[in-house]
């Protein structure tokens, strides 16, 4: 959500920004809708004060034993209008929301520019990718394994599900509670267990309402199931004003998400890359808006880490104008080395949103000293996809000689002693 004000004073560099997205000038349709609404409250105040005015005379005429009736008529026509009035006022004020509502964020001055992933820029890289000979694919490592099950999960389910077992399933689980432990032990993340489903005002406060509706699954009696624990996260703090001293607050969650994948027919339809359901270790952190910039690095950071501490070699880009998402003002994506797809593929994808989600939850904070308050700054970024990682643990950790797969050293704590998931082994 945009500051309408802002967009009165300067609405050109509102309109350059969003053009750096590929969208045409915004603000004339905003601005006209603006004076529209302007003017019918200005002609609801004067009608408001004519009906006091008139409602006066009528007390005063009663008083002195006159007929009044006159003007109860032109009182009760004044009413008639400012009813019209205030009819008017309200659907405009929905139309002006609408159109704010699906406006993306400004791009931070630092975005590169550009139509697409093509133009997004590599900052650097941790570790040297392995390219070994005739690399398999996760799935079909994991089918070799004879523990990873698509056809039972289509008939249970359909397309973009899978079922895991054995060895495999508490690999997953291993992967998430690692996760966690990092995060809340070493990177000062609490750890929080949300709902999973959430109201209209949850999702429309994250901007995935009403952008994204078609990517969402909705239960019948109109809750959402979450796409990201970033919603239920950052919904902490709507409608709330929190104090300096409270903050930074830094959440984590592992859950799993659920996406309709809407528009992403014929992409990695093989496997566990893109599926309907997922599990995510999810970051999301509350700040001041003097310490957003500084928190996105920190953040970015913490997910650095978890693929360091699993020895994946990865490399971190800035998205370009084109590619950032729709509540995002600078994001850094994460992307591993999947040694089967000889191929960087996303990871993680840490945002800084800065006030535009908490302009549309009312999330606020009061600054020491003052009683005035501002609109928080809020950050996201996954902390990781805990099925990717294990892509691409399954893929870089992949033994050819037997077509088992070692156990990262970090996950060995949380596997029990098992240090190599082998086909025949029924670890």
């Amino acid at each position: 959500m945009h500051d309408l004000r802002a967009i009165r004073d300067n609405p050109q560099a509102f309109d350059d920004n969003w053009a750096r997205r590929g969208l045409s000038a915004q603000t004339p349709a905003i601005l006209a809708l603006d004076e529209e609404r302007r003017a019918v409250q200005t002609d609801m105040q004067e009608l408001q004060q004519q009906r006091n005015e008139k409602s006066k005379q009528i007390g005063q005429i009663k008083s002195q034993g006159g007929d009044a009736q006159a003007i109860m008529n032109e009182v009760s026509g004044i009413k008639e209008k400012l009813a019209d009035r205030e009819e008017r006022e309200r659907i405009l004020a929905e139309e002006l929301n609408a159109v704010l509502s699906a406006l993306p964020n400004l791009l931070a001055d630092d975005v590169p520019d550009g139509p697409d992933e093509s133009a997004n820029v590599e900052i650097r890289r941790n570790g040297e990718p392995p390219r070994p000979n005739a690399a398999l694919q996760h799935f079909e490592i994991g089918e070799k394994l004879g523990m990873m099950d698509f056809e039972t999960a289509a008939k249970l389910s359909g397309a973009r599900f899978v079922l895991m077992h054995s060895g495999l399933a508490r690999l997953e689980r291993a992967l998430a509670q690692f996760m966690l432990d990092t995060h809340t032990g070493e990177h000062g993340y609490t750890e929080v267990s949300p709902p999973l489903l959430v109201r209209d005002d949850a999702m429309y406060g994250t901007g995935q309402l009403p952008k994204f509706t078609e990517d969402l699954f909705q239960t019948t009696r109109g809750d959402w199931l979450i796409p990201t624990a970033e919603v239920s996260l950052t919904n902490i703090v709507a409608d709330r004003i929190l104090d300096t001293e409270e903050l930074p607050l830094r959440f984590t969650a592992w859950t799993p998400c659920f996406r309709s994948e809407a528009g992403s027919a014929g992409k990695d339809t093989r496997g566990i890359i893109r599926q309907h359901q997922f599990y995510k270790v999810e970051m999301v952190c509350i700040v001041a808006p003097d310490k957003s910039n500084e928190e996105h690095e920190r953040m970015t950071d913490c997910a650095e880490n978890i693929l360091k501490k699993l020895g994946l070699a990865f490399r971190t880009i800035t998205l370009c104008s084109g590619d950032t998402g729709f509540c995002a003002r600078k994001t850094y994506d994460i992307e591993v080395w999947l040694p089967g797809q000889n191929a960087y593929r996303e990871i993680s994808s840490c945002s800084n949103c800065w006030d535009f989600q908490a302009r549309r939850m009312k999330a606020r904070f009061r600054p020491k000293g003052t009683k005035e308050t501002q609109f928080l700054h809020t950050l996201n970024g996954s902390g990781v996809a805990v099925g990717r990682a294990l892509v691409a643990v399954l893929e870089n950790y992949h033994d050819p000689s037997d077509g088992g797969v070692f156990v990262p050293d970090v996950l060995k704590p949380y596997m029990g002693g098992i240090e190599k998931l082998l086909p025949a082994s029924g670890a």
